[in-house]
């Protein structure tokens, strides 16, 4: 029995796409123009490889890293952004969602890894590419705008974000985010 096993194929696919929504947050604090977004994406999917396939990787990473090399999943029919308001607001919540999941069926190690590499996506789309400035000059590597969604990521994502490994973080939640309360 796979640990992927352990969630539904919903479930599945918000924890495989939460490093993806974890890297929009970013994007869509500061769009960055079309070179921008292209060196953020790539620093996105670069921060993903580096997670799965590092020595010493938890059963989750292990799990992510064999869908990544199979089919993609098929995505669940979602609302439409409508905006860059909606895609970070859809994002967050997203992130929030997946790492809920993955605190609640995976061990604290599992969950502190993927708490990590959620961070490490964010940090990494930062610093992908430089906002303002003219034509590569100027400008500044990571700015306040994205300073403040990493912030935001932070608080979403909980746990010691901080990437202390032996010193796993716990995420609590009464019911699952999105999920109204009875």
């Amino acid at each position: 029995m796979s640990l992927r096993d352990n969630f539904t194929p919903d479930e599945w696919f918000k924890v495989m796409t939460g490093p993806g929504r974890a890297g929009a947050v970013i994007v869509a604090a500061s769009p960055s123009g079309l070179t921008g977004i292209v060196a953020e994406t790539q620093a996105i999917a670069a921060a993903v490889r580096q997670s799965v396939s590092a020595q010493g990787r938890t059963p989750l990473m292990e799990a992510m890293a064999a869908d990544l090399l199979g089919t993609p999943p098929t995505p669940p029919t979602q609302e439409q952004a409508r905006t860059i308001e909606d895609v970070r607001s859809q994002s967050l919540d997203a992130v929030r969602q997946a790492v809920w999941l993955v605190s609640a069926k995976t061990s604290p190690e599992d969950a502190e890894a993927y708490r990590t590499m959620l961070m490490q996506v964010a940090e990494r789309t930062a610093a992908a590419a430089k906002e303002g400035g003219f034509l590569g000059f100027g400008g500044e590597q990571v700015n306040d705008k994205e300073r403040a969604a990493i912030e935001e990521l932070r608080q979403v994502i909980g746990g010691n974000t901080q990437t202390l490994p032996d010193q796993p973080g716990t995420v609590i939640h009464e019911t699952p985010p999105g999920t109204p309360e009875r």
